[in-house]
């Protein structure tokens, strides 16, 4: 594995930084304070194929792999931080399990719309009473003739409020303790609000970008919406959540290199005892580290991308990426915070809404400490803790 980007990765970085130019700092602000979604910026990248980037090419993707789109995902992070990454997040991974699984009328049905950005979708998993212990989920998908119907309640669905495709995962039979991963199946259909209720919920950051809670109540799936075969939909649902783990390690190294940047630069231009504040190791060291810690970050979530797109087992290093990546942009958006000062607080400097935002990360899609169980069992063969 070179540690050194091809000129071919370098003209992706530069011209996505081009296509982002007039995405700045008060068009982030403006969209954190009102709670619009950036529908400019997301039709930018989707003019430019940044949404097909890992999309077969003969549905008008690029047909690139998760390495290039991490690459992507640091950069757009570094634009507009969580908000920027999570309008398009969906796009870039969601997909994966509908290209491997999906039939090639499926494809050819919903891959073209989703590149083109015409096709908005979001992705509801998550329930209120079982969180992370998906074998438990109680909404049921029940088979009547050539449609589903399908009754539940999801939470944390991002982007429902402003999405035309849902992607759903829900019971099709009982659940068995001797297998309880099978029996699950995924969908990917039409949004339909009379039978969907999305309620908003209020949140600490990232405004823009909805998240919602759904209530669903009779909710009818043709037949031919069913994404693979029925009962194997946990099965498609864990080819996804690689490179989840990778590209949400990378929104956050972007999201630090950019508090990061900001600190620094604060550093040089702050004056304060007739010298500037950069020049005093308390302010070096700190920032020093967060960098080290940054680019360690980013070396593991390479490799994860080059595992994943060789081919070759890559769980334990997506978790490890994703843990690092967040813990490091963590302690530099606190940082950042930090080396401000009282301006720091301050919405003029941007970094209060990246420090609200670098909670994302942690929190999701998995838990640190889920991570670290995870590396525990699978990298170091402790026995499963929970």
């Amino acid at each position: 594995m070179s540690f050194t980007l091809t000129a071919e990765h370098e003209t992706l970085i530069t011209a996505l930084q081009s296509a982002m130019t007039p995405f700045d700092d008060d068009y982030w602000a403006d969209h954190d304070q009102t709670g619009d979604f950036p529908t400019e910026f997301v039709k930018a990248l989707a003019d430019g194929g940044w949404l097909g980037i890992t999309m077969p090419e003969e549905f008008g993707g690029s047909g690139l792999g998760v390495f290039d789109a991490a690459l992507m995902m640091t950069e757009v992070a570094k634009c507009g931080g969580m908000t920027a990454a999570s309008a398009v997040h969906m796009n870039i991974f969601g997909p994966k399990s509908l290209i491997k699984f999906g039939r090639p009328e499926q494809s050819a049905r919903w891959l073209p719309d989703i590149i083109a950005g015409k096709s908005r979708m979001c992705f509801a998993v998550t329930e209120p009473n079982t969180g992370l212990d998906t074998t438990r989920l109680k909404t049921r998908a029940v088979r009547k003739g050539d449609k589903y119907i399908v009754n539940g309640h999801k939470i944390w669905t991002s982007t429902a409020q402003v999405a035309d495709k849902i992607m759903l995962i829900a019971r099709t039979s009982e659940r068995d303790d001797a297998n309880p991963t099978a029996g699950l199946s995924l969908f990917f259909a039409d949004m339909d609000r009379d039978a969907i209720d999305v309620r908003l919920i209020d949140k600490m950051g990232r405004k823009a970008i909805d998240t919602n809670e759904l209530f669903i109540d009779n909710f009818e799936i043709p037949a031919c919406d069913l994404v693979g075969e029925e009962g194997k939909g946990f099965s498609y649902l864990l080819h996804s959540l690689n490179p989840e783990r990778i590209l949400i390690a990378a929104e956050a190294v972007g999201l630090g290199l950019d508090a990061l940047r900001r600190a620094t630069q604060y550093a040089k231009d702050r004056v304060v005892f007739e010298r500037p504040i950069g020049m005093n190791q308390s302010i070096q060291h700190p920032l020093a580290a967060g960098w080290a810690q940054l680019e360690a970050a980013r070396m593991m979530i390479h490799k994860a991308a080059a595992l994943y797109d060789a081919g070759a087992p890559c769980g334990v290093e997506a978790n490890a990426a994703k843990y690092l990546a967040a813990e490091a942009a963590q302690d530099m958006c606190r940082q950042s915070m930090a080396t401000h000062g009282g301006m720091g607080y301050a919405r003029e400097y941007h970094v209060e809404r990246l420090f609200r935002e670098v909670m994302i990360p942690y929190l999701a899609p998995v838990s640190q400490q889920l991570a670290l169980c995870f590396i525990a069992e699978r990298g170091l063969g402790l026995p499963k803790s929970y």
